[in-house]
């Protein structure tokens, strides 16, 4: 999936715990991880914009200089891989693809009048089990495509090194 051409991402349609991902793209080109990491992951709930920021993350990853991750870039990795567990890992009970995320009966309406009503409905738009489950199983796989790339990023210190290992131990634990 890293391989994959990055789509034309409908931000605008897609949530967050605190709204719309509008401000997703400015805050990736700024490498604002703590934001993001708050955006795409909150107590344990993963969002509609989830795999999308991990998609462009990582591939950005791939190309990076090793000196140049940062600590709040692995913790936001980790805050993603600590929300999947097993119950979300069957690709039967998801959508057949990640493309199929934002299809338009998965996508908020463009116009964010009705907000608020959206959200007080039983199953809000893009909340649907196979979507919300592939919120998950599609942020599981992205991680897991990028562990070869985790142990080539060298620790500047003890809290990169633990972040590092906890994460890989993690995804690990999760496969099994």
């Amino acid at each position: 999936m890293l391989d994959q051409q990055i789509p034309n991402i409908p931000w605008r349609q897609l949530t967050t715990p605190y709204g719309r991902g509008t401000a997703i793209p400015q805050l990736i080109e700024q490498e604002q991880y703590t934001q993001l990491a708050e955006l795409i992951e909150h107590q344990g709930t993963l969002w509609q914009v989830t795999p999308w920021v991990l998609l462009i993350l990582l591939k950005k990853l791939k190309s990076k200089k090793i000196e140049d991750v940062s600590l709040q870039e692995l913790q936001l990795y980790l805050a993603v891989a600590h929300a999947i567990t097993k119950d979300y890992l069957d690709p039967t009970n998801t959508v057949e693809n990640m493309q199929e995320l934002l299809k338009v009966n998965y996508l908020w309406r463009e116009h964010e009048d009705n907000d608020e009503q959206e959200w007080e409905e039983e199953t809000s738009k893009g909340y649907e089990q196979q979507a919300f489950i592939g919120y998950y199983y599609y942020s599981y796989k992205l991680l897991q495509e990028a562990v070869p790339i985790f142990p080539a990023i060298t620790a500047r210190n003890n809290e990169e090194s633990d972040y590092l290992a906890e994460l890989l131990t993690l995804l690990q634990q999760i496969d099994n």
